[in-house]
């Protein structure tokens, strides 16, 4: 009798021993760039994120009742759409050259700006530099402080 209960005895630990061996540990591989994830999946992720949103900003627009009208979006044309895209990126490009004026290779320490009735002036200081933006509706100073390296 007890060689029958050493025999099995034996056998379940060996059970046990192989199983254990087979056994991996799980671990957890974030998909999410936000979480630890690879930071290339991150385009991934906001496409598929902007394949199923059907909302708009033009959604944000209540009525009366407080629900949305899709019926009453403004500027929804294909028309003003492309004039805001294009507004857009000229406005872009203007503030890309601003930057290159005061940043780039050949910045200068100051200058000025002008564009359709709006004035950029630009004085680079040691502290700071400062900007004064004059259009119809006023004068807007601007200091952004500058890097300090000791």
């Amino acid at each position: 009798m007890k060689h029958i209960v050493l025999a099995a005895t034996l056998g379940a630990f060996l059970t046990a021993g192989t199983a254990a061996a087979m056994a991996a540990p799980l671990v957890y591989t974030p998909i999410n760039p936000s979480f630890g994830g690879n930071p290339l999946n991150s385009s991934h992720l906001m496409g598929l994120a902007s394949a199923q949103r059907t909302a708009t900003a033009f959604d944000a627009k209540k009525d009366g009742d407080g629900g949305t009208d899709p019926g009453t979006t403004p500027g929804s044309s294909d028309a003003e759409l492309f004039i805001r895209q294009l507004q857009g990126r000229l406005l872009s490009a203007l503030a890309s050259q601003v930057t290159e004026a005061i940043f780039g290779e050949n910045g200068a320490p100051s200058g000025e700006i002008v564009f359709d009735g709006t004035i950029i002036k630009f004085n680079k200081t040691l502290s700071a530099i400062e900007l004064e933006i004059t259009d119809e509706t006023g004068t807007t100073v601007i200091s952004v402080p500058r890097l300090q390296i000791n």
